[in-house]
């Protein structure tokens, strides 16, 4: 395809100069900013519910996830080009699909990531103030953070956070005792003997960490100034250990789950506020200590999905308004070049800046009069229709012309995004299907 820079023949292509383990970075963003508190619940409620028998569904959902992730960073280092820019050279009806999903998915979301940020710090300081002033003063304090801050100084509160939520779940998993033998025996490809068995297990597969965030990957392996080939291996290392991460977070909670909930038969309800039961059963059976650490790590789990959110698909929409400006102007070269992204200058851009306030202060009035109806529909089926889209658009762009040979898909990365589109479009249609279209109109 013309202007394909083919970057992996260019002689000046830097490379890293240290062990790349020195260079972690991006993905333990792009894991921490995917695992969200609903993540933790589902995996919480299947764990209560099958105990150790779906252990499988939630390390393959891990292993969908490094393909996708791996997949979308590979195009960035690859071609030079950012995703955004791919997607616009498969076709409006991208761009479109793009600006709607943004738009509506950043207004809904705002409030979710607020009121899920809040919960936990009503918890641990019940009688400061109500839950919907917490949830505003989350959102603003990501907001500063984020409009102040470089990519540098965000990775690094980002994997302090991480930390926290690492030695927390990791510690709630030790606690519980699991039953290593069950355990093992989890990994055996095995569905439950219930209703809709297939479905649910299709549900927590697709469920581990992946969003939109899972597109946001390239642009922050991009800030943190990787914009070739040459850090192609740096760039895989820590897409991996990114999402073993993730699945350390998973598999803990599965534990608590089976070994808390599933043997005693206690039932937790769906969403974030489940984990604050899950706070109060710690607290009966393990001390006010151990609910409290539990509490400071569900804070941490929401708030990295905030201020990641905050910033990477700002990083996005700053990309769709910059090559927007670029066709208007009728320039040359209408590629946007990771080169840019990694300059910083996009953090500091109008774009940018605008989409955090979006992300911020409009929802703000969904936190005191509930979510609309009709809008929180359409939120739904756009949001599922996102990882289908993520997915099979990477096939068609990492198996074209647009992408130097060297670095097209193989058939275990062709293998991996296909069964990854074809399970988010099961998954697509089931949340649409799902959804209460006959009250809609």
């Amino acid at each position: 395809m013309a202007g394909t820079t083919d970057h992996s023949t260019d002689e000046s292509i830097s490379r890293p100069r240290r062990s790349s383990w020195t260079y972690i970075g991006p993905g333990i963003v792009v894991a921490a900013t995917g695992v969200g508190a609903g993540d933790l619940v589902a995996t919480l409620i299947a764990g209560s519910n099958f105990g150790y028998t779906l252990l499988w569904a939630a390390v393959i959902g891990c292993v969908v996830k490094i393909s996708l992730a791996e997949a979308a960073g590979r195009w960035h280092l690859a071609t030079g080009r950012t995703l955004f820019d791919g997607w616009a050279s498969l076709g409006r009806w991208t761009t479109a699909f793009f600006v709607v999903y943004v738009v509506i998915w950043g207004f809904v979301y705002g409030a979710a990531a607020m009121s899920s940020s809040g919960l936990p710090l009503q918890a641990l300081f019940p009688d400061v103030m109500d839950l919907e002033w917490w949830a505003i003063l989350t959102g603003v304090v990501g907001l500063v953070f984020v409009w102040f801050n470089r990519y540098e100084v965000f990775e690094k509160v980002m994997t302090v956070l991480v930390g926290v939520m690492f030695v927390v779940t990791v510690y709630l998993a030790i606690r519980v005792t699991p039953n290593l033998g069950e355990a093992f025996a989890g990994l055996l490809p095995v569905l439950p003997d219930e209703k809709d068995s297939i479905l649910n297990t299709l549900g927590l597969i697709g469920g581990v960490g992946g969003t939109i965030t899972l597109a946001a990957y390239g642009y922050w392996v991009n800030a943190k100034g990787w914009t070739n080939a040459g850090w192609m291996k740096v760039m895989r290392l820590d897409n991996r250990v990114a999402y073993i991460t993730t699945g350390i977070f998973v598999v803990a909670m599965l534990f608590v789950g089976a070994e808390m909930l599933h043997s005693s038969q206690v039932a937790i309800a769906g969403g974030d506020k489940g984990l604050i039961q899950l706070s109060d059963i710690l607290e009966d059976r393990y001390g006010s200590a151990t609910a409290t650490f539990f509490l400071i790590g569900f804070f941490a789990t929401s708030f990295t999905s905030l201020i990641g959110v905050w910033h990477g698909v700002s990083l996005m929409f700053a990309d769709f308004v910059e090559r927007f400006r670029k066709g208007r102007a009728g320039a040359g070269d209408e590629h946007v070049t990771g080169e840019e992204v990694a300059s910083g200058r996009r953090e500091k851009s109008v774009p940018f800046r605008a989409y955090l306030l979006w992300l911020t202060f409009p929802p703000m009035v969904l936190l005191f009069q509930g979510q609309p109806f009709r809008l929180v529909i359409i939120y739904g089926a756009l949001g599922a229709a996102f990882m289908p889209f993520l997915a099979l658009t990477l096939v068609w762009l990492l198996n074209s012309s647009r992408t130097p040979r060297e670095w097209r898909n193989g058939h275990l990365s062709n293998a991996m995004l296909v069964i990854a589109g074809l399970l988010f479009l099961v998954l697509c249609a089931k949340q649409i299907i799902d959804q209460p279209w006959s009250a809609f109109f």
